[in-house]
Order: C-alpha cells, then sequence, then structure tokens
C-alpha cells in the first residue's frame, strides 16, 4: 500500500508558507501528520528563546566574519568577476555559506534584521554572478583551482565520491527555500532552480548514473520540489537514492570507496541498495542525511518500500550504537559509526553534525509513523548531543563531543575545549542554521487533532483542518516537570490533544533497552483539564485527550523530574562498573571546576542522597546535583568555564 503524507520540509518539517509559488504544488492525502512550521511558534520561555537570540545576534555574525577571513565569501565575487584572486580554500567551503544563510533566514522569520537582510542580499548577489551561465556552481572549478585537485576532480562531477559537487549545491537548495520562505525573495531560489535544472539534465535513467558521495542533495531536491512543485526533482531525489549500492551504470564515479577516509563502499552507505541495508555503517553524517532523503521520498512519493529498511536501520542504531547523549559515530577513523556496543567516552567522536543530522531523521520518521519513541531520541539528543555543540557565548564550538576528557589530551582537531573556527568548520554553521528551526519541531497537527511534541514557553497559532488554534505554553521545562497547555479554539469544537510523555517519565532511557534505571522512582505523570483529573490514556507514547474544546481550557501535565541513575547493557564493556546521571531530559556530567579540580574521586553509592540546587549565576542558571561533596552540572554546559576534566559516567560502588 502506498501512502502520501502532508510532509513539507523546512528546518525539519513545515507547511508550505503563503509567499511560496504553488501552482504545481504536489497534492496530499488528507488526514496525515503535518509538523506546524517554526514560524508559527513564538518562544519566550528562558531555556530556548535565549539561545535563539544568541544564535541571531552572535553564533551567524561570527560564522559571516570567519567566512569572509577564510575567503569562502570572496570565492563568490570572484568566481563571478566582481573581484580578482584565486580560490581559497576547501573544495567544500561553498556549502558553509549556504548553511549560515539558511540560519540567517530562519532567524528573519522570527526577528526582523534590516541590516541581517541587506546582508543577505548582497551574499546573495555574489553568489548569482558566480553562477555559470548553465546553472553550474562550484565555485574552486569557476576559479581554475579543481584540475589536479586531489578531491574536486578535473572535470566535472568525475570524483562525486569526495568532490562536494551535488552536497555543495543540496545545502544551497535548502537555503534558497528557507530565504524564500523568510522574505518572499526569489534572487537565491531562481539560482537554485537553474542549478537544479542543470542536474537533472545531467543526471538520471539513460544520463549520468553516478550518486554523490556525501548525500546532502535528496535532502535539497525534496525541498525544491515542494516549494516549485516539480516533479523532476522528486525524481531525481529519488533516483539518487535508489542507485546507492547499484554500481553497473555508473560512468565515472564506480564504487563509492574510500580507502583514505576509513573503507570501502560502506563509508558512503553504497554497498548495498537502500532497501537492502539493515546496519548503519560508514561515515555518520553522511548515512543520517541519506536516511532523512530516504524519508523524504517515502513520504513524498507514498512508497512503503522504504520503511523496513528505514526502520530496520533506525533499531540498529537506537538498540546498539547511540551514546546515552544521543550522540553518533564513535569512531574517529572515517568519522564513522563503529561496532555494535562499542560506545568508548574519551575517544567519542559524536561529531556535532551527526547529532543534528539525528533529529532531522527522528523527526521524519515520527511524522511517518505518528510515534512518540522517535521524539525519545529527537528530544535526548536535542538537549545533550546537539546543544552541547556550541558555547553558551555562541562563538566556540565542538565539533566532536567526547563522554570523558582529562583536560589536557586534544580531541577536537587540535584543541582540548571548544574553538572559534576548524579547517572543515560544517559544525559551527549548522549549528546556526539548526538553533533557530527549533520551534518548528514542538507541535504537529493530524486532521482536527492537535500533537504535542516537545515542551517550551511558547505561543503558537495552529491551522487544523477546520479551526485555528491558539496554544500557549507555560512551563520551567526541563528544570521542572509542570507544563501548563492553554488551547483556545476560533470555534467550539471536538478533536484529540496528543500529549507526549517522554520515555524518560515512564521508565525507558531509550527505545530498546540500551540503557536502563536503577530503580530510582521519582513520581508519576499525571494529567489534568480545568483542574480536573483526566485518566492517562497512552497511544504511542502520547497521552489522548478527547473532549469539545472550548477558548480557556487548559491541560496541566505533571512530569516527574527526578535525579534517576543509569547503567548500560553489559555488551557495552566500556560501562562495566560504572553509572550515569540524568534528570529530566538532561545528562549530567562532572567537571573539575565544580570539584577540587579534580573528578578521580568522584563516584556514586546505592546510598547516596542528591540534592538539586538552582545556580541562577552559573551559565545563565543551571539546576546543579549534589551528592557526598561532589557536584554534577548538565552535559551541555560542560567545557564553558575553562579547559578541565569530565565525565558522565561513574565508578559504581555496591
Amino acid at each position: 500500500m502506498k501512502r502520501l503524507y502532508t510532509y513539507v520540509i523546512f528546518g525539519g518539517l513545515l507547511l508550505l508558507s503563503s509567499c511560496a509559488p504553488q501552482p504545481e504544488a504536489p497534492q496530499t492525502e488528507p488526514g496525515r501528520l503535518t509538523a506546524v512550521p517554526f514560524n508559527a511558534v513564538q518562544m519566550n520561555d528562558s531555556f530556548w528563546k535565549p539561545r535563539i537570540e544568541t544564535n541571531r545576534s552572535v553564533t551567524i555574525p561570527a560564522n559571516f566574519q570567519k567566512s569572509e577571513e577564510t575567503g569562502r565569501l570572496s570565492n563568490f565575487a570572484r568566481a563571478g568577476g566582481l573581484e580578482q584572486g584565486s580560490h581559497q580554500g576547501k573544495h567544500y567551503d561553498d556549502s558553509d555559506v549556504f548553511k549560515i544563510i539558511e540560519g540567517a533566514s530562519y532567524s528573519l522569520s522570527q526577528t526582523s534584521d534590516p541590516e541581517l537582510d541587506a546582508y543577505l542580499d548582497d551574499l546573495i548577489a555574489k553568489i548569482a554572478a558566480a553562477q555559470e551561465d548553465d546553472g553550474y556552481l562550484y565555485t574552486i572549478r569557476t576559479l581554475g583551482a579543481a584540475k589536479g585537485h586531489p578531491y574536486a576532480g578535473d572535470e566535472r562531477w568525475d570524483y562525486l565520491v569526495h568532490s562536494h559537487e551535488l552536497y555543495n549545491v543540496g545545502h544551497m537548495y535548502e537555503a534558497a527555500v528557507a530565504h524564500h520562505r523568510a522574505t518572499g525573495k526569489r534572487a537565491l531560489l531562481d539560482v537554485a532552480i537553474k542549478n537544479a535544472d542543470l542536474i537533472v539534465a545531467n543526471f538520471g535513467p539513460g544520463k549520468n548514473h553516478d550518486v554523490p558521495g556525501h548525500e546532502e542533495i535528496e535532502i535539497g531536491l525534496a525541498k525544491l520540489y515542494q516549494v516549485t512543485g516539480k516533479q523532476e526533482y522528486l525524481d531525481l531525489a529519488k533516483f539518487f537514492v535508489d542507485q546507492r549500492g547499484h554500481h553497473e551504470n555508473r560512468t565515472k564515479g564506480g564504487v563509492l570507496g574510500a580507502e583514505d577516509h576509513g573503507g570501502g563502499p560502506e563509508y558512503a552507505q553504497d554497498h548495498l541498495p537502500v532497501v537492502e541495508q539493515t546496519e548503519a555503517l560508514g561515515h555518520s553524517v553522511r548515512a543520517l542525511y541519506l536516511y532523512s532523503g530516504v524519508a523524504d521520498v517515502a513520504a513524498l512519493t507514498g512508497d512503503d518500500s522504504y520503511l523496513p529498511a528505514l526502520d530496520g536501520l533506525w533499531r540498529n542504531l537506537v538498540h546498539q550504537k547511540t551514546y546515552l547523549t544521543g550522540g553518533l559515530g564513535s569512531s574517529r577513523k572515517g568519522e564513522s559509526f563503529g561496532p555494535a556496543f562499542g560506545l568508548e567516552n574519551a575517544t567519542a567522536y559524536n561529531e556535532t553534525c551527526a547529532a543534528i543530522a539525528s533529529i532531522l531523521w527522528n523527526h521524519r520518521l515520527f511524522v511517518l509513523h505518528e510515534d512518540a519513541a522517535y521524539l525519545d531520541v529527537l528530544e535526548r539528543t536535542l538537549y545533550n548531543g546537539a546543544l552541547s555543540g556550541v558555547s553558551f557565548q555562541g562563538d566556540t564550538f565542538f565539533y566532536p563531543n567526547p563522554l570523558a576528557a582529562d583536560g589536557k589530551t586534544e580531541f577536537n582537531q587540535g584543541s582540548a575545549t571548544r574553538a572559534p573556527w576548524f579547517a572543515t568548520s560544517c559544525c559551527p554553521t549548522n549549528i546556526s542554521r539548526f538553533l533557530p528551526s527549533m520551534p518548528g519541531y514542538l507541535y504537529a497537527t493530524r486532521g482536527d487533532d492537535l500533537y504535542v511534541n516537545l515542551f517550551a514557553g511558547s505561543q503558537a497559532q495552529i491551522e487544523t483542518s477546520s479551526n485555528r488554534l491558539e496554544v500557549t505554553q507555560v512551563t520551567n521545562y526541563p528544570w521542572g516537570g509542570q507544563v501548563d497547555i492553554a488551547v483556545k479554539p476560533e470555534r467550539v469544537e471536538q478533536f484529540t490533544v496528543y500529549v507526549r510523555i517522554p520515555g524518560w517519565a515512564r521508565g525507558e532511557v531509550l527505545p530498546g533497552g540500551l540503557y536502563s534505571y536503577l530503580g530510582d522512582s521519582p513520581g508519576s505523570v499525571s494529567i489534568e483539564v480545568n483542574g480536573e483529573a483526566v485518566p492517562l490514556d497512552l497511544e504511542r507514547g502520547f497521552a489522548r485527550i478527547r473532549r469539545n474544546w472550548h477558548g480557556g481550557d487548559t491541560i496541566r501535565l505533571q512530569l516527574p523530574v527526578g535525579v534517576r541513575r543509569v547503567k548500560s547493557r553489559p555488551e557495552v564493556t566500556e560501562n562495566t562498573g560504572l553509572v550515569a546521571l540524568e534528570r529530566g531530559p538532561l545528562v549530567y556530567c562532572v567537571e573539575g571546576v565544580d570539584n577540587g579540580g579534580s573528578i578521580e574521586k568522584a563516584h556514586l553509592t546505592p546510598n547516596a542522597k542528591f540534592a538539586v540546587n538552582r545556580r541562577d549565576n552559573l551559565l545563565g542558571g543551571l539546576d546543579v546535583i549534589e551528592w557526598d561533596g561532589f557536584t554534577a552540572v548538565p552535559y551541555y554546559a560542560w567545557s564553558n568555564r575553562g579547559i578541565g576534566a569530565m565525565a558522565v559516567w561513574l565508578p559504581w560502588e555496591e
């Protein structure tokens, strides 16, 4: 059976906006899950709003400044004949500029910023000038620096395993759609369309069968399809997905081996056709972008044949290869997933980009399956594995995110703490585009029904199939477990509100049992509507509340935010005899700065008495856990007060 989802992708997954041209927009089947657009949700809490604002006022400008200093912006001006000079940097640096534009566009939808708006107009003019007459856009080749380059390839598209030609423009498509939706302007969208038309003319059945070594264009083509309605874009995304593992018709690319980057075709997920893949292998970011692209194709074509593979890959990752923080990609060699249960702590790679890609993929799977299990993985990764990638100041970043550090060993591309930039700066630019899209993960609708996925102080204007809702959340989450959700429909109507009950509140660390709680029972979950208790009617991880909703109706959710001790499955030998601490969705760690400069004596015992204390003057306000003279802080907050030792997993003394 084929299913067609109301599934529009923007940052996470979003609806078509009124400014987008829709004469050929794809038809969707009613009654399917639809994510509420991020620009329909205004954040007003003390946790996420300051971070999103810091991203706009600090992170994005810092990223643009570094791009100017390193020649990333000059490459476009020089390729367009606007200034003299040769190519600077790496063959994939164009993609960083596109990602920052995407993040800046999201930010413009939330906050008026005329200076940023004008800056983007000027930059987009340079990008348009750099585009060759037939639509080709790859500054290193236009500037004559590709010939003889070890990765760029002498001719167009003749070394796709590493050239990043298609990867770069995939990010350009995402940026173009974001900028068009945010501003209504077409300048970058027209560049993207011209380039995509060139790619369509050269790749596909009866044409070039080579596929990109670094996946991403599949996601970009799906977004471009949705804003233009051009079927050939979706067809090409599907073609690229379906050609992986099929080497027989390749013209130049052959098998996507990568011996110099950690392996053969598994490195680029080219070892088997996608529908036959059962284990997540190879470069983690490449893989997760591919899986996201496959989910897009499955949703937009209604083709269920991809779902068994997607589901099997998800189980493989979540049940065997995911760190407690949600991090993915244990091995530095090839930036790859590593073996099952091979979850080393101090050497964990856990690239920030992989955490972001995991969030994108899990959100897509939630939309496909309407199951909160995917949101449980998403939330864990959001608050821990991804948020740790940027400092509180917003101008330094982690590339790897280990779960232990001695305060001396360099683990972060030559640094023992966050750095302002890297030779390969995919992570800082990915952070800049991800954070302002976060409001788009809070809600979804299906017909008349509302799904509350995540909890954050906010106000949203939401359209269902027959009504308009004003939904307001008031909460101190993640520090507190009380969430008040006011639902105000434009007119009284019967519908269902689905409120997610997080796995951690139901006694499940992650689906699949890779981790488990050590018997701590901080309390139970309760729900009230207008002050009256309602039964906890769970359906796929959501509390189901069906009633006639009136203006002023308020749901009060009470989640048991208490300290929990966590252990790993015995197969994770790295964590034998070790236990970690959590509170709500947050993983905690110990740092030397809070424990007399050393963490060597920090340990946990069955009789430890935990105290949770608020530190309003610490890094914008934190709840710390204290016991037996030790102090733990949220993992995302570590290494913000200088270089020092850190550990998530602590010795457990019976």
